[in-house]
């Protein structure tokens, strides 16, 4: 029976290659999913504590799983080897016999006629996984247990159905996805469960340790000449620590929720202050804010960004908003494919749990210049974030 079509221009070839191309795009929550699993069971810290190439039933042995899961393991392994979050190579093992004295088994050396060496497969860490070390000083654990929460999933199953509901001057339709999943925006979830809270705040934390000693290392000139900083939004503090550290003349304030904040000990450059980001901001030569717009709408970011104007002591005094935030036109020519995309993840992310958005230069210049502020420059670029300076 032949094809309907007026005209199929594809061979059967190229559309099993389509094929092929979509089933890869509907199974990638799988390598998501499977390295949640394997931080879980702790893989990386396992084969970290041996200290050298791990075998199969060496890395078992070392898992709290039943060895009747041994082939899962095996498994696991096979397609985060591929993912390159471990590597895989061969090591020779020697035959090992028995020991007549004291019933052990031993190496031996001479191998006779016939006798052939036999090679285990053995994995190794790769710099990818090193960030997945739970106790590492750089770990991204906590934000891959954050991501890949149900708390943050779940509402992507209903983007299609939001997409279709009209929201248009309707305050009693959800803002998006996550508050039509979950009855509430995402902020209020996490003030009204602490564990989610918890767990975003330490993803955050973790984050920033690995941005901090980049920014502090390169940035030496975007915070020469300030008297003063308030990182607003800025959780636990990581940030604020590492500039309060490393510029021991900058007086830094960290602003977030009263909730967040609370109890959280300052030294003698540093303090934590409670409040409210679209209310007031306090006074300070610079606002910091980092990966704090993209969480929101526009509207809502010009509101913030008036709010940082307001609190700038003296435009004369090195005054100026520093952003840490992804430029979606930042060197696409020069970036890799992954990059682009994980920077359009983002995005959607951003759409879907929270309502805001990445932005292009443009989408960039466009909310400085509506919140009165005269020009800005991009400095440097972090990975997949870019630093912005904006000035009046």
């Amino acid at each position: 029976m032949g094809l309907s079509n007026d005209k199929v221009s594809a061979t059967s070839h190229e559309l099993l290659q389509a094929q092929a191309h979509v089933w890869n795009h509907i199974f990638q929550f799988i390598n998501s999913m499977s390295l949640k699993c394997a931080v879980q069971l702790g893989i990386p810290d396992v084969i970290h504590s041996h200290g050298q190439p791990i075998s199969l039933s060496n890395l078992i042995s070392g898992l709290n799983v039943h060895p009747s899961k041994a082939h899962f393991i095996e498994r696991l392994m096979r397609i985060l080897v591929h993912s390159n979050f471990f590597a895989q190579d061969q090591q020779v093992q020697l035959p090992l016999l028995p020991n007549n004295n004291n019933n052990e088994n031993i190496v031996h050396q001479d191998l006779d006629d016939g006798e052939e060496e036999k090679a285990v497969v053995v994995y190794s860490l790769t710099p990818a996984s090193r960030l997945l070390l739970k106790e590492g000083p750089l770990s991204t654990t906590q934000f891959l247990l954050m991501i890949l929460d149900p708390v943050v999933t779940d509402p992507f199953h209903l983007m299609g159905t939001w997409c279709q509901m009209n929201n248009h001057g309707n305050h009693d339709h959800p803002a998006s996805p996550f508050e039509m999943a979950h009855g509430r925006p995402f902020w209020g979830l996490a003030a009204q469960q602490p564990k989610f809270g918890s767990l975003f705040n330490e993803a955050m934390e973790a984050d920033s340790q690995l941005l901090a000693r980049a920014v502090v290392e390169e940035c030496e000139g975007v915070f020469e000449g300030l008297n003063s900083l308030v990182d607003v939004g800025g959780g636990t503090g990581t940030m604020a620590k590492a500039i309060a550290k490393a510029f021991p003349n900058i007086n830094c304030t960290v602003f977030d929720q009263p909730h967040v904040v609370a109890n959280l000990q300052g030294t003698h450059n540093l303090d934590f202050v409670g409040g409210d980001m679209f209310e007031k901001i306090p006074p300070a030569n610079a606002i910091f804010l980092k990966w704090i717009l993209h969480d929101w709408s526009d509207e809502e970011s010009v509101k913030i960004l008036k709010k940082s104007r307001e609190a700038i002591l003296s435009k004369n005094e090195g005054g100026k908003v520093i952003i840490l935030d992804i430029n979606m036109s930042a060197d696409n020519k020069k970036m890799d494919k992954k990059s682009i995309e994980t920077q359009l993840m983002f995005d959607m992310l951003m759409m879907v749990d929270l309502n805001g958005k990445e932005r292009s230069e443009a989408e960039w210049e466009k909310l400085f210049l509506t919140a009165g502020f005269s020009h800005y420059k991009i400095t440097h670029t972090f990975g997949l974030r870019s630093l912005i300076e904006v000035y009046f």
